[in-house]
């Protein structure tokens, strides 16, 4: 009786299949990231083309805007001189507007920022009976838009005489679910429940438990939050529209349209490169803004990365 043996393959031919294997998956993965690569600069293309329009329509005297292609400079370079018109045109109705825009910032976002930081934190770090209610509520007002409660406001807001004033803004502005969605979820683990054990054990109250170490480990939460809050006041067009028929009153998205609007209607006035450059200096501070408070996030990310 004969025995067969079976040998399996040899070395070198699983080195082969190991080499094949890896320039396989090698040349997946390279198909992989031409793709993503692809799909990136689509992505950037999309956000700094608009960008690169406005600037360089913005530096473009009201003779040369539509003489030439959009994205290329052409005739004087009249960037600062725009600026200048922009600022003083209609005695100088555009820094009135800025104002405005900073009194809804500063007050509606800040405001919404702070009620949200309380409220978050307290829904987190505090047991209270209708936690699962709030949450289901908090969620919903996240889910309707904006634009849907715009009406209801208005009416509300006329029937006790707020519309057409600074009020009609910056008490819609003050509510911000997300803002407190952010915060609640959060501090679930920013801040630790030893910690504030500790703290009580120390014979701290809780407003300054709160104030001296829940909101540190809360900043970027609450930088987050405020960021966002900043930049839905500062886009915010449909509410001050219906809400607002006084122009001392208005926010910049509602001037910029005015002028817009005069600039391209019946009798049009040639101030559209106002309104480009009128553009161009609204992204200005919330760009600042940006940049500005990004440091948080960043100290945010690299906390308790290294042991003390």
């Amino acid at each position: 009786m004969t025995a067969v043996t079976t040998r399996g393959p040899s070395r070198a031919a699983q080195r082969s299949n190991h080499e094949a294997s890896l320039r396989t998956a090698g040349r997946r993965r390279s198909k992989r990231s031409v793709s993503l690569t692809i799909v990136m600069i689509v992505l950037v293309l999309y956000t700094v083309v608009p960008l690169l329009w406005l600037i360089i329509n913005a530096s473009k005297t009201q003779a040369h805007l539509f003489s030439s292609f959009g994205l290329w400079f052409s005739g004087p370079f009249a960037l600062f001189q725009n600026i200048g018109y922009t600022l003083t045109y209609d005695h100088g109705v555009f820094l009135q507007w800025f104002a405005n825009t900073l009194l809804y910032v500063v007050v509606g976002a800040g405001g919404a920022t702070v009620l949200a930081t309380i409220a978050g934190y307290g829904m987190a770090k505090y047991k209270s009976p209708g936690r699962r209610a709030v949450f289901a509520v908090v969620i919903g007002a996240i889910a309707v838009p904006a634009t849907a409660l715009a009406v209801p406001t208005f009416l509300l807001f006329s029937k006790i005489g707020l519309t057409n004033t600074p009020w009609a803004i910056i008490l819609p502005s003050l509510v911000s679910p997300f803002g407190f969605y952010l915060i609640w979820t959060y501090a679930v683990e920013a801040v630790p429940a030893e910690l504030l054990e500790a703290a009580r054990v120390d014979g701290s109250s809780e407003f300054r438990t709160f104030f001296t170490i829940s909101v540190r480990l809360l900043a970027p939460g609450i930088v987050t939050a405020l960021l966002f809050a900043i930049v839905a006041t500062w886009n915010n067009y449909f509410l001050p529209l219906i809400m607002l028929s006084n122009p001392q009153w208005y926010p910049l998205t509602v001037g910029l349209s005015t002028w817009s609007q005069q600039a391209t209607g019946v009798g049009a006035v040639p101030i559209y490169n106002l309104v480009i450059t009128g553009s161009l200096l609204t992204i200005v501070p919330v760009v600042i803004i940006f940049l500005f408070l990004q440091r948080f996030w960043q100290s945010g990310l690299s906390a308790g990365s290294v042991k003390q």
